[in-house]
């Protein structure tokens, strides 16, 4: 897959899974909610560890520096 998120947008997915998963564990969330929140958990978890999003590959988006010419 290619890279297409670049290192503020991984930082943010990975903080929001945080959040989400302590929210589940502290019993804050319940119910369906709370899994659902922790499945978001482990799929930003996921896509900040490869670097890709199959969403943003779908519309087009990349939040990834584009490594072009060096000064």
């Amino acid at each position: 897959m290619k890279k297409n998120m670049g290192s503020a947008d991984r930082i943010i997915r990975v903080i929001l899974a945080i959040v989400f998963a302590a929210l589940y564990f502290t019993g804050t969330v319940t119910g369906t909610l709370g899994i659902v929140l922790l499945v978001f958990a482990g799929v930003f978890i996921l896509t900040s560890l490869i670097s890709s999003c199959p969403l943003y590959s779908i519309f087009g988006i990349s939040t990834c520096p584009i490594d072009g010419k060096k000064a």
